[in-house]
């Protein structure tokens, strides 16, 4: 009797896959994510292919390896506004299809850069318009459950000028925002 449930145990262990540290610990993790009720599938995380974003980046690809989420690249090419003519003024996109495509392509760049696996990345995508409504949009359409968003940390008068994408983005988002500062305590390790 005892042989039979060795053969058995022996039969069962030999079909699973060995694990690392690394895969069995983020199996843990993941499992103790689902007993505490946290569900996390989609991760959306916006880039102005700055320092800080790219900070950004590397919360949220830690995040979807420890819930097993998939993230989403996006960047916004903002219209410029200039005059034309007598007209008042009215939006225009100097050589938009080229933006778009370097944009694209720095896209693909930033993952080889950042050594993102594939099987991480769900889309990358590229939106003309105001960052802000782009960004809230694209969450909402995508039914995200998390957007990990840098910021720049501008105060006085480039702030009052430039404004906070991330500050409206807070304020609209059809999600829960993680917000990703320059200079902070690392809570991620790498």
């Amino acid at each position: 009797m005892k042989s039979k449930t060795r053969a058995r145990r022996d039969e069962t262990s030999s079909t699973k896959q060995p694990l690392d540290g690394e895969t069995r610990s983020s199996r843990k993790q993941m499992k103790k994510a689902k007993q505490l009720g946290l569900k996390m599938q989609i991760i959306l995380v916006p880039t102005d292919f700055s320092e800080p974003s790219n900070k950004a980046l590397r919360y949220a690809i830690s995040l979807a390896g420890q819930f097993g989420a998939r993230i989403t690249l996006l960047h916004v090419v903002e219209p410029m506004i200039l005059p034309y003519n007598d007209y008042p003024l009215r939006q225009l996109i100097l050589d938009d299809k080229g933006l778009v495509k370097a944009a694209r392509e720095t896209l693909h760049h930033l993952c080889r850069r950042e050594k993102i696996d594939d099987s991480l990345v769900q889309k990358r995508l590229v939106r003309v318009g105001s960052p802000s409504e782009e960004i809230t949009h694209t969450a909402r359409d995508l039914q995200a459950d998390l957007i990990i968003i840098a910021t720049h940390g501008y105060t006085g008068l480039k702030h009052i000028f430039i404004g906070s994408t991330t500050e409206r983005v807070v304020r609209h988002a059809p999600c829960p925002v993680l917000v990703v500062r320059k200079k902070e305590r690392e809570f991620i390790s790498g």
